[in-house]
């Protein structure tokens, strides 16, 4: 008799390491840790089955705190690193870890080509606007004026936008949240683990030493109901305490304006509803950002391809292989070839 064992529940403890957790105190990425733990828990996750990959910064220390497997790279690669376990472990779930600094500056290259190619992984960029790890330099998503060790005069670079970048590099699946919003998290990480491709989301998150209150302008809780916008798909772009302000789509200016429902003959058939398959309103929605507009939130775009990288690659090598064995001797002489005298 065949008997079918089902797994025993996991709770958030089981994906918890034993590592003494190392950032500083009051720190965002404890929050966005314990999201995980919880998450993955509540989804059906299983830890001999999950990866964490990170490159390097404050945020790259999430391997040793996840009851998984994982493994701590260098700097800005772990997006290659990532397509390489995807690759020859095609079941497995690969989550990769990053920041700001890691992702945008010399992992920039390596994010772009992992996006491009939508292979199966899930990526978290933690954004705090600075580089932590290495004393609070300015990073690429630093705003004009950032004063740090390396701009003591306050930066004059323009900054990085994380979700109109992973857009411009062909990601199929962008979101945005913020390291203390748990129940937000958590949706996101499930969407992001159920889409097949790559998955890109950016989470807001806090360096209360090198950067405290960098947020504050959509994150504080006087003004957070009014300068935060968490779309769903399917349903009207409104916000706020009272539910009256909406995003409405300016045909004249092709632009996209805040709004307030019941003011100037505007009503609710006027704002705009969220359609997460639309490229080109996710183009417009992540160039909003406080504090003209409200910050733009949860699952921002999700279109997946037909199929994933990691995939397509199976599917070759399957169809060499049903050619029987190779010559490799045939092959190394095959082509072009000639002869030095």
């Amino acid at each position: 008799m065949n008997v079918t064992v089902q797994p025993d529940k996991l709770t958030a403890k089981d994906f918890a390491s034993d590592q003494e957790v190392r950032w500083c105190p009051g720190c965002g990425d404890y929050a966005i840790l314990k999201a995980m733990h919880k998450s993955l828990a509540d989804m059906g996750a299983r830890p001999e089955n999950t990866v964490f990959i990170s490159g390097i910064g404050c945020s790259s220390r999430f391997p040793y705190y996840m009851a998984t497997y994982g493994f701590h790279t260098i700097h800005g690669r772990a997006p290659a690193i990532a397509t390489g376990v995807k690759l020859a472990r095609p079941e497995l779930d690969v989550w990769v870890v990053t920041g700001d600094g890691d992702a945008l500056s010399i992992g920039g290259n390596h994010l772009f080509h992992a996006l491009r190619r939508n292979v199966d992984l899930n990526i978290l960029l933690f954004n705090n606007e600075i580089y932590g790890l290495t004393k609070g330099q300015y990073s690429p998503t630093s705003r004009v004026g950032q004063r740090s060790p390396s701009t003591p005069m306050g930066s004059v670079d323009s900054p990085a936008e994380a979700c109109t970048y992973a857009l411009g590099c062909g990601a199929r699946f962008i979101a945005r949240g913020i390291d203390v919003q748990a129940k937000e998290l958590d949706v996101l990480f499930r969407r992001a683990r159920e889409h097949k491709g790559a998955s890109f989301v950016e989470i807001i998150q806090n360096c209360i030493v090198y950067n405290d209150a960098v947020f504050e302008s959509f994150t504080a809780k006087d003004v957070a109901a009014d300068m935060q916008l968490h779309v769903k798909h399917g349903q009207p772009m409104l916000y706020g305490k009272d539910r009256n302000k909406g995003l409405r789509f300016n045909p004249q200016t092709f632009k996209i304006e805040t709004v307030v429902v019941g003011e100037n003959g505007v009503t609710e058939k006027d704002i705009l509803v969220h359609d997460e398959t639309n490229r080109v309103l996710a183009s417009l929605l992540v160039a909003l950002r406080p504090p003209n507009a409200p910050e733009v939130l949860g699952v921002i775009y999700c279109d997946p391809a037909a199929q994933s990288y990691e995939v397509a690659v199976k599917a070759q090598e399957a169809q060499a292989k049903a050619k029987g064995p190779g010559d490799l001797d045939k092959l190394m002489r095959a082509g072009n070839t000639w002869s030095v005298t």
